[in-house]
């Protein structure tokens, strides 16, 4: 037996942590089946700059648990800036002993020990080009550590001695920067030797400053950008030193002439320095730098050009055969003064010719102007979302100099679902890089327009997948400080997060991600802090829908809906909210959300919450079934996802559940066995089939392939999943309606469906502690493999039917049980760890 994958508040040996209660958890592997862990003891020692043992300040002694998952620090108060190593010891139920050791680094942990100043550019700095902060210090040959920790009003690069600081990117991320702002923390140890050292610090406009938003307003945080960095060094003789940003810092313009997220960058590597004096001190707040939250955004994946073509318009296109979120680097010898232009699109039209036009006023345009020797461009502070870019400028293109970089928050991949049907594997990569494509720092709507906004509908309909297919606690984390940070009772939630939209009154599925993806997050993680977190949040919410419920008949029907976004029952409906009465849909959200309060304050230990609001949810139910649905189960908004709600949100009489479900049988039917669904009713639409007796007809909607259905796209060839069903036609011509990008999530959201359903996993508690594998094979799929990283380990379901005979392989990681169900339900069989055969 031994223990692996030790982590820290999610991460292995974090740098720059400031939680003062901080969790461990790790994995137990062994080769004896059903292992349960018996006893664990964890030690936390400080330690000295020089890894040096300073005293032990938390020791639980041997404990007889079976937790080994976010196991709190309750030891002496942690220092700033300090190392700890942290000591585990584990025995299971087979008497076998396991040990590890780790590591974790304490920031700053609290705002007033940043001791450097905010330094922005002198008022005097006119034009476009991206101001450089730099001073020139000496430093001791005798250094053991040192540490640069830095943030910015806008985005920000740093170097050393003319190398790059760390390997993040779009750095210090978008919070809410009204009241939150997040400081990284970088190990320059290896980066500076004695004697002079210079240190540089670029900003962009980036979120804080920059034009944004569907309107591109510009100064949306404010005016000036500025930086902010202090550099702590520690050296042999155990004296210390501190640099901080102050006046005494130059600044000058040099190489970056323009870059801004929608409309691209500007270098020209002919440019000189031009100074621009000394920095000035800007008076702004250091009290709302917190540290880094979650994973950095970074550099995940490089792709080649797959093929160089020349459009019927003479356009020179490279195709990288997959659509992304990035940038492109190339290399090139160019003459000096040469300048080149990238132009990048995510799709030819129905001629081959290069097309941009569904990214609006986002000009997604690089140029780079060369030198005159050998170069290596990208651009710094900028990404877009592409497969195809149009080269401008360059007589003689080599394919091999360019290669597409991936970006996006690096979060763990953890899920994985391969099955006998290619097509469907072609969804299964599309929802995943739809995924990574649209996790950049916060969950956007689309990478590529003028919009790459955190919706909160799009976000709450796809977490669950989405955490299937990657470790998204701290990305939700995260995200979700901000979307209480910018909750008021006034309106609610906001609509996008963080809230560039302004204030607006609540809207259902939309603002329900207020509860919605912490729970999830617990259901997924077993993390009990997301919900204590976000637990006023979460009642706060519910409590917002209840004071502007109508008086008369105590339900939600009030303001603007979004209801079943962009579903095709009522397409020609101007607003696009679908035919789902709105107020339906906005009901059965206030109902659900007010389950998932009581549940929260349930495992909280708030039992007067859990009742009142378990009561609640009771009245709205019947409130719900006085207003929407009659005596005999008809629905007064008998849609798909009408009757989609009804079923999933429980909101109906049991005597009513066969008449509703079969209802929806015969609207399927209606529509050619095609679904109609929008934003809302996608996500359920499959899982409430399954749930209620048409478990085949759930697997048509999967396995359709013509328009509306989820391999329309795949058979159209698309590498991510669109907004709309129809976001190319069959004659390869476009939606036209000015809202239409080709890499979207939303409706991604089937994913969770082929995990729990077709392939089987799903959680019996809190982070798969027991979960139940329960494969429900569909005509048209002879097999199916998925495996999910689990906080426990590796969580793996394959079957395969091969003449009249259905096999089973399961995967069960230690210290957790499985229930097995083999199709059609007549056995259950429960087993420990390990791996397990059934036929």
């Amino acid at each position: 037996m031994k223990i692996y994958d030790v982590r820290v508040e999610y991460r292995h040996e974090p740098l720059g942590i400031d939680i003062e209660s901080p969790r461990f958890s790790w994995k137990i592997e062994s080769a004896e089946k059903n292992t349960v862990q018996r006893a664990y003891h964890i030690r936390v020692t400080e330690l000295t700059p020089f890894k040096e043992e300073k005293g032990v300040v938390f020791d639980t002694g041997e404990v007889l648990s079976d937790e080994s998952i976010h196991i709190r620090y309750e030891g002496e108060a942690l220092r700033e800036c300090t190392l700890y190593r942290v000591d585990i010891a584990v025995t299971d139920n087979h008497s076998e002993k396991g040990e590890a050791v780790t590591y974790f680094e304490t920031g700053l942990m609290e705002p007033q020990n940043m001791k450097a100043k905010w330094i922005t550019a002198p008022v005097t700095y006119e034009g476009t080009a991206c101001p450089v902060f730099a001073r020139r210090f000496n430093v001791s040959p005798q250094i053991v550590r040192a540490r640069i920790y830095a943030s910015a009003l806008g985005i920000y690069e740093m170097s050393l001695n003319g190398k790059r600081v760390g390997d993040a990117y779009l750095t210090p991320g978008w919070t809410n920067y009204h009241k939150r702002i997040q400081y990284q923390t970088y190990d320059v140890t290896e980066m500076i030797v004695g004697g002079f050292c210079d240190c540089e610090i670029t900003i962009a406009d980036g979120w804080y400053k920059g034009p944004y938003g569907v309107e591109s307003k510009p100064c949306l945080y404010g005016d000036r950008t500025a930086a902010i960095a202090e550099l702590h060094l520690d050296y042999e003789d155990g004296s210390s030193e501190v640099i901080c940003t102050d006046s005494s810092w130059d600044v000058f313009e040099h190489t970056i002439r323009f870059s801004q997220i929608y409309m691209g960058e500007v270098i020209d590597s002919n440019c000189k320095p031009v100074s621009h004096g000394k920095a000035e001190v800007l008076q702004h707040s250091k009290s709302i730098l917190v540290a880094q939250e979650d994973e950095y955004v970074k550099k995940v994946k490089r792709i080649p050009c797959k093929r160089y073509l020349v459009t019927p318009k003479g356009e020179k296109v490279l195709d990288f055969g997959q659509n992304m979120a990035g940038f492109v680097e190339f290399k090139v010898q160019g003459t000096k003064g040469q300048k080149i232009t990238l132009r990048h699109g995510e799709t030819l039209d129905k001629n081959g010719n290069f097309y941009s036009e569904n990214l609006r006023a986002a000009r997604a345009m690089d140029e780079f102007i060369c030198d005159g020797t050998e170069q290596v461009f990208r651009p710094h502070f900028t990404y877009h979302g592409f497969r195809f870019i149009a080269v401008e400028g360059m007589d003689e293109i080599h394919p091999e100099d360019f290669t597409a970089v991936v970006l996006h928050t690096d979060m763990d991949e953890t899920g994985s679902f391969r099955c006998s049907d290619e097509d469907i594997n072609r969804l299964q990569s599309n929802i995943q890089w739809g995924e990574r494509s649209n996790f950049v720092d916060i969950p956007t709507d689309c990478p590529q327009r003028d919009e790459r906004m955190g919706w909160t509908g799009d976000a709450q309909v796809f977490c669950k997948t989405a955490s299937f297919n990657m470790n998204t606690a701290l990305f939700f984390t995260k995200w979700l400080h901000d979307l209480r940070s910018e909750q008021t009772m006034e309106f609610g939630p906001p609509h996008v997060v963080p809230n560039i939209w302004g204030d607006k009154d609540a809207a259902a599925a939309w603002c329900d991600a207020a509860t919605i993806i912490p729970w999830t997050m617990y259901q997924v993680y077993g993390d009990k802090r997301i919900l204590e977190e976000q637990y006023d949040s979460m009642r706060d919410y519910v409590d917002y829908i209840t004071a502007h419920t109508n008086r008369e008949n105590g339900l939600w029907q009030y303001g603007f809906q979004y209801a079943d976004w962009l579903a095709l029952d009522k397409e020609e409906c101007s607003d696009r909210v679908g035919a789902t009465d709105i107020y339906f849909v906005a009901n059965a959200f206030y109902a659900y959300s007010a389950m998932l309060v009581s549940r929260a304050a349930e495992v909280l230990g708030k039992d007067d919450d859990h009742r009142k609001y378990l009561e609640l949810h009771d009245r709205i139910v019947r409130l719900f079934q006085d207003e929407y649905i009659t005596k005999n189960g008809r629905l007064v908004s008998e849609t798909q996802t009408g009757l989609v709600l009804a079923l999933q949100f429980d909101l109906i009489k049991e005597e009513h559940r066969k008449k509703i479900a079969s209802s929806l049988e015969e609207n399927i039917k209606r529509h050619n066995n095609h679904l109609t669904t929008g934003f809302v009713g996608t996500p359920y639409i499959c899982h409430a089939l399954s749930d209620n007796g048409l478990h085949e007809l759930a697997g048509v909607l999967l396995l359709n392939d013509d328009f509306p259905s989820w391999l329309y796209s795949v058979k159209m060839g698309a590498t991510t999943i669109w907004e709309r069903w129809n976001s190319v036609k069959p004659d390869g011509s476009f939606d036209e309606s000015g809202m239409n990008s080709l890499n979207h999530y939303a409706y991604g959201s089937i994913g969770s469906w082929m995990y729990e359903k077709l392939a089987g996993i799903q959680p019996d508690a809190p982070g798969y502690k027991k979960f139940r594998i329960a494969p429900r094979p569909i005509k048209g799929i002879d097999s199916a493999e998925a495996s999910f990283e689990s906080p426990y380990g590796l969580i793996v379901s394959s079957w395969k039917r091969e003449n009249d005979v259905f096999s089973l392989d399961i995967e069960v990681p230690s210290n957790t049980e499985a229930t097995v169900v083999l199709p059609g339900g007549a056995e259950t069989v429960k087993v420990g760890s390990g791996k397990w055969h059934f036929e």
